[in-house]
């Protein structure tokens, strides 16, 4: 039997919020495609209070950037960056060209070609997230996408030098500053200033996430990835403050990130909710970890392991942090996640920041049909076929004709 001893909003609730969300987007948008630049930086105005010459970078600002930087932060840049493009170019690597006879005369083949143009998004706001612009603009490279355009909202009033440096080490060909639905529209739509892309990537808060989502037909996207959301599978080889730990660690990305404990242990989960009011006491970020986890966050208890697996395929969360006797079991049998933390020591900041793996994950179930974003999401697989003689082309003809 499967019971909640907590539960977050309503699902009404949270279509209300959704619905006011999407209206607000739209507005935007159409202003964008009606009067360009000048919404753009009307927009930027209003909600960044960022007004500059240019939202492009010079090369000069790009190199000011960098040497603002101390050589550890440097140094930790270059190491992240290090670990996703090595397991970028392995995925790449496995990803081959083919071309085969099917019949005497009749060739058939595959190639994987780079996107022309991509826009990475790199969310700023309160909570600066430097490692997406490796995830974003690094794949793309390694991907051996042509152009890539990265942006990123301002920061205390001026262009976040750590996100500035990331993404000009990752290779990105041009660099904004400017944030929100105001980005990424000028981005898709083009302006007189910004030149459109094909392809849209990265991850933002509800309004950059449905502005993708309004987006996508004009533009490709990697995927719908909107506030962040974890998910904690537990048993009773972990205690409460453990649990509490990874569940505020991803609540306190923003007010609307779910946060949830599935467990078999229902002391465990007692425990756990005691914790995460303790822990809210001392937290730094505990205004909005405290929303969140008011809002959003669940505690669900199971009686087998059966239950768990199918619970959590049907929660299908972005993060999946499995801290059981054997977190294999989940690795085996789960169909639906964004991503994977086996064990107690692999916490899910790891693969936020530097493990190497990508962060950009579905969210909202979206896990259900898609994995995250990866070197692939950057390359069209386009297929062509060659018939080489008379006879072929023949007897191919034959069967169509008929």
């Amino acid at each position: 039997m499967i019971r909640h001893l907590k539960r977050g909003k309503d699902a009404a609730a949270i279509a209300a919020a959704d619905a006011q969300v999407r209206s607000v987007v739209e507005g935007i948008l159409r202003d964008v495609e009606q009067r360009g630049d000048e919404a753009v930086r009307a927009c930027s105005r209003r909600f960044d209070q960022w007004d500059p010459a240019s939202f492009t970078l010079s090369r000069a600002e790009i190199e000011a950037a960098v040497k603002s930087l101390s050589a550890r932060e440097l140094e930790d840049i270059r190491f992240a960056q290090a670990q996703i493009r090595n397991f970028a170019q392995l995925q790449r690597d496995s990803m081959k060209d083919v071309e085969v006879e099917t019949l005497p005369g009749v060739v058939l083949g595959h190639r994987h070609i780079p996107v022309d143009n991509v826009g990475c998004y790199v969310p700023g706001g309160k909570y600066p997230l430097i490692a997406s612009a490796h995830m974003s603009v690094l794949t793309a490279k390694v991907a051996g996408v042509p152009r890539v355009v990265s942006t990123a909202p301002p920061y205390q009033g001026k262009p976040h030098a750590a996100i500035v440096a990331a993404m000009h080490l990752a290779g990105a060909d041009e660099i904004l500053v400017l944030g929100g639905v105001q980005a990424v529209a000028a981005m898709a739509i083009g302006t007189a200033s910004i030149r459109a892309v094909d392809m849209l990537v990265g991850p933002g808060n509800m309004y950059v996430a449905e502005a993708k989502r309004q987006l996508y037909g004009r533009v490709g996207i990697d995927l719908f990835a909107g506030p962040t959301e974890t998910l904690v599978i537990a048993d009773d080889n972990v205690d409460g403050e453990m649990c509490a730990v990874d569940l505020l660690g991803q609540a306190e990305h923003g007010p609307t990130s779910p946060a949830v404990l599935l467990t078999t242990s229902e002391k465990l989960a007692r425990e756990t909710m005691a914790e995460v009011e303790r822990q809210l006491g001392a937290l730094p970020t505990a205004e909005i970890a405290r929303q969140s986890w008011a809002d959003y966050g669940e505690v669900i208890v199971c009686d087998t392991i059966d239950e768990m697996v199918a619970k959590a395929d049907e929660i299908a969360s972005e993060h999946v942090q499995v801290m059981t006797s054997d977190p294999d079991v989940f690795l085996r049998r789960m169909h639906n996640y964004g991503a994977l933390f086996l064990g107690p020591r692999t916490n899910v900041s790891f693969g936020d920041k530097v493990i190497g793996t990508n962060h950009t994950l579905p969210t909202n179930k979206n896990a259900r049909y898609t994995g995250g974003l990866w070197v692939g999401k950057f390359l069209k697989t386009c297929t062509y076929q060659r018939v080489t003689s008379d006879e072929a082309s023949a007897r191919i003809g034959a069967y169509c004709s008929r």
